[in-house]
């Protein structure tokens, strides 16, 4: 079997997460995250679209984590990020983090916005 090193530059992958905790770049982040290939932080929630909004321009899609279990989106939520030109991919929260990085590693413009589990 063949092994390739994956590089992901100066882009942090999410190491970890588990009940309640998101770990990227080596420091633990608890509650909902938003993360990006350049930074990550805490997020306001389903109600707090501002903060996706703001990469507008820097990403072409933003993977939602749900949490344990896959949601719909508030419709809202969507509709806001779409008339920003941000594509939606809305998954449960360990998906939406193997995908992230999957992505990140190919030096897509991608962020997560992650509920915990």
């Amino acid at each position: 079997m063949r092994l390739t090193e994956i590089s992901y530059g100066t882009a942090q992958p999410i190491e970890s997460y588990g009940p309640g905790f998101f770990r990227v770049g080596g420091h633990v982040l608890r509650g909902p995250c938003l993360i990006t290939p350049w930074d990550a932080g805490l997020w306001g929630g389903l109600t707090d679209t501002e903060t996706p909004l703001s990469l507008g321009g820097k990403i072409d899609v933003l993977f939602l984590g749900m949490g344990k279990d896959i949601a719909h989106a508030p419709k809202a939520f969507r509709a806001t990020l779409e008339e920003a030109g941000i594509g939606l991919e809305v998954m449960n929260s360990p998906a939406a983090c193997r995908t992230y990085n999957v992505l990140l590693s190919e030096g897509r413009r991608i962020a997560a916005a992650l509920l915990p589990v």
